[in-house]
């Protein structure tokens, strides 16, 4: 069993967490001045790193709250969590 910490409520199993995925995404200011394609490329484009990755999670099954975390896409191993409007932390080497 994967232990994910929430920075709320501590180490829980991942069976409580949901992905949620990338992080650090930043709306467009005036969506409506955005053509088919620009939009489409906010919506449904992501990137999809095999390595380190920054991704939004939620506690599902505990506090219900969102946070981010640095997961490696391969391993599944999380260096690190951090809640919203947290600075990222760098990946480890």
């Amino acid at each position: 069993m994967l232990l994910i910490h929430c920075p709320w409520c501590g180490d829980r199993a991942e069976l409580e967490f949901r992905h949620c995925g990338e992080a650090h995404l930043v709306r467009p200011a005036d969506p409506a001045a955005l053509d088919d394609t620009q939009w489409a490329a906010y919506l449904a484009f992501r990137d999809n790193p095999r390595g380190w990755a920054r991704e939004r999670w939620r506690h599902v099954h505990g506090c219900g709250r969102f946070f981010n975390a640095l997961r490696h896409t391969l391993t599944d191993r999380f260096a690190a969590t951090y809640k919203p409007g947290e600075a990222w932390p760098e990946p480890p080497i």
